[in-house]
C-alpha cells in the first residue's frame, strides 16, 4: 500500500490535469465570451488553472439544457429505484477518485489534505449515497376524506434547481444540495464559488459517466454574475444558496423581482459555545472549543467563534484552551500531519486581519493575531484568541477566520441572553453535567443545532441542518431536505 505522505501528494499534484471549462448539456464547453479567470492556490499563491468566467449566455445555455432535460421526463420520470442505481454509481465514482478530488480541494481552497481526504470528499459521496438510498422509500399519503373520494398527497420534482455554493466546503456543501435535488428528479445548475470551483467541475464528468443524462447536471463557474443571473432567471424554479447573509438577502430580492422562485438559504453564524462550572470534562471541552474555531481555519458558518465561560472557571479554562490552540499550527496543506491550512485567498486574509486589528483596539489579545509562513507565498494566519465583551465588534460580526472571542458570564440566564443576542442562529453548544440544565438550555438557545457536551458532532445525514433568524431558512441534510426540491400535490378522485 502506498504511503500517502507529503511526497505522495506532491507527486500527484505534479501529474494532475485540471479541468477549467464549464459543463453544460453533458459536455465541457468553453465560455461563450472566451473569458477565463485565474484559479490561485492559497498554499503558495500560484495560478494553478484558468477557469471559465461564465456570463449571461452560459447561464441561459445551462438553464435551457436543464429545462429540456426536465421536460423530456427522462430523469424526472425515471422510476426512483433506477435513479437510485445511477446515483449510487455516481457516489462510487466519487469514492474511486477520492485522492484526485481531495487534492483538487486542497490545492484550490487551502484545506489540509488530511481533512479533504477523510471528511470532505467521503462526506460528499455519503450525501449522494444517502439520498439515493432514500428516494425509493419516500412515499406519499392517502388522505382520510369522504368515502366517495380517494385523496392522494404526492410529491413531484420542482423542475430546474440552481445551487449556488460557498468556498469553505466546496464539494461537501454542494452535495448537500445537488444530491437531494437530483434524487427527487430535478435538473440542476450548480454554480461553485469562484474561489474554489475545481471539484465541482471534475464531478460533472463523473456524474455523466455514472449515467446521469445530459442536461440534468450542469456546472457553470464564474464570479458573482452567474449567481445573480440564476436568481433572476425566469426559468429557474428553485435556488438553494449557502453563503453570507448579505448576499442571501439580495438573492431573495432577485427571486421576488423575477418569477418568485423558491429560495432556500443557509447563511452566516456567530455560534456561542457555553461552558458551565459543572462541565463534565474540562480538557475535552477545551479541545472541542479550540477545534470549533480553528478547524478549517475558522472558515465555517458553525464555527464556535464565541466562547462563553463562567467567571468561576474562566482563568483555568482559558489556560486549557490556550494549550489546545498551540496544537493548531498552520502548515503545508499537502502534509497529512498539518492540522491548519491556508486562508482561502488574499481578500479573505485581509478581511480577517482587519477584524484582528479592530479586536486589538477594543479587546485583550491572548494569543496569535499574526500572519505566518509568508515565505511560502500562501495565506496563513496564527490561531487568534481575544478576551472580549459581548458588544465588541469581533464578538458580534461573523469573521470567517481563526479568531475566537472569549466572553465571561455569571449565570446561565446571562449566558443564554448573550448567546441569543445575535442576528444569527445557526448553532450553539452547552457543557454541563446537569441533564435538566442541558435540556433547558437547548430549548432556550435560538439555534438550528444545539450540541450538549460536544461541538460540531453529528456528521450523520439523518440530522437536518440550517438556522434560525438571519442564519437562513430551510434545511439541508435528512429527509427534510427533500421538501425543498419537491412540489406537494393534492389529487382528489371522486368515485361513483
Amino acid at each position: 500500500m502506498t504511503t500517502k505522505d507529503l511526497a505522495y501528494w506532491q507527486q500527484l499534484a505534479a501529474q494532475l490535469s485540471i479541468e477549467g471549462r464549464a459543463f453544460i448539456d453533458g459536455r465541457y464547453v468553453e465560455p461563450a465570451s472566451g473569458k477565463t479567470f485565474d484559479c490561485v492556490s492559497p498554499i503558495d499563491g500560484r495560478v494553478i488553472a484558468k477557469v471559465a468566467d461564465c456570463d449571461e449566455n452560459d447561464v441561459n445555455n445551462a438553464v435551457a439544457a436543464a429545462r429540456r432535460a426536465f421536460d423530456n421526463n427522462g430523469w424526472a420520470g425515471m422510476p426512483p429505484r433506477n435513479r437510485k442505481k445511477i446515483l449510487l454509481r455516481f457516489a462510487g465514482l466519487i469514492h474511486t477518485h477520492k485522492d484526485e478530488l481531495s487534492l483538487l480541494e486542497t490545492l484550490d481552497a487551502g484545506k489540509p489534505i488530511g481533512d479533504t481526504s477523510s471528511v470532505d470528499i467521503p462526506g460528499a459521496a455519503y450525501a449522494v449515497e444517502w439520498f439515493a438510498e432514500a428516494i425509493d422509500k419516500v412515499g406519499g399519503e392517502v388522505a382520510p376524506v369522504d368515502k366517495r373520494i380517494v385523496g392522494l398527497v404526492t410529491r413531484e420534482p420542482i423542475g430546474v434547481v440552481a445551487c449556488v455554493v460557498p468556498w469553505n466546503f466546496p464539494l461537501l456543501m454542494a452535495s448537500w444540495k445537488f444530491a437531494p435535488a437530483l434524487a427527487a428528479g430535478n435538473s440542476v445548475v450548480l454554480k461553485p464559488s469562484e474561489k474554489s470551483p475545481l471539484t465541482a467541475l471534475r464531478i460533472a464528468q463523473l456524474a455523466s459517466d455514472a449515467g446521469i443524462p445530459a442536461g440534468v447536471f450542469n456546472v457553470i463557474p464564474g464570479g458573482g454574475a452567474p449567481g445573480k443571473l440564476l436568481a433572476l432567471h425566469m426559468d429557474v424554479d428553485c435556488l438553494a444558496f449557502t453563503g453570507s447573509t448579505a448576499v442571501g438577502k439580495l438573492i431573495m430580492q432577485y427571486a421576488g423581482q423575477s418569477n418568485l422562485k423558491r429560495v432556500w438559504l443557509e447563511l452566516g453564524g456567530k455560534s456561542p459555545n457555553i461552558v458551565l462550572p459543572d462541565c463534565p470534562d474540562f480538557d475535552r471541552a477545551a479541545a472541542a472549543a479550540a477545534g470549533a474555531i480553528f478547524y478549517n481555519m475558522g472558515e465555517m458558518c458553525t464555527a464556535g467563534s464565541r466562547l462563553l465561560v463562567h467567571r468561576d472557571i474562566k482563568d483555568m479554562f482559558i489556560g486549557k484552551v490556550l494549550e489546545q490552540a498551540a496544537k493548531w499550527t498552520p502548515g503545508n496543506p499537502l502534509d497529512p500531519q498539518t492540522s491548519m491550512g491556508a486562508i482561502v485567498d488574499q481578500i479573505q486574509l485581509d478581511r480577517v486581519q482587519s477584524y484582528i486589528t479592530a479586536g486589538k483596539a477594543e479587546s485583550r489579545l491572548l494569543a496569535g493575531g499574526e500572519r505566518t509562513l509568508q515565505d511560502s507565498g500562501g495565506y496563513y494566519l496564527q490561531p487568534t484568541i481575544f478576551d472580549a465583551l459581548p458588544g465588541h465588534k469581533i464578538a458580534r460580526e461573523e469573521i470567517f477566520g481563526p479568531v475566537l472571542s472569549v466572553i465571561t458570564f455569571d449565570t446561565l440566564d446571562e449566558a443564554i441572553t448573550i448567546a441569543n443576542d445575535s442576528e444569527y442562529g445557526l448553532a450553539a453548544a452547552v457543557w454541563t453535567s446537569n441533564l435538566t440544565t442541558a435540556h433547558e438550555a437547548a430549548r432556550r438557545l435560538r439555534a438550528g443545532t444545539v450540541w450538549v457536551n460536544c461541538y460540531d458532532e453529528g456528521g450523520d445525514m439523518n440530522f437536518p441542518f440550517g438556522g434560525y433568524k438571519q442564519s437562513g431558512n430551510g434545511r439541508d441534510k435528512s429527509l427534510h431536505a427533500l421538501e425543498k426540491y419537491t412540489e406537494l400535490k393534492s389529487t382528489l378522485i371522486k368515485l361513483r
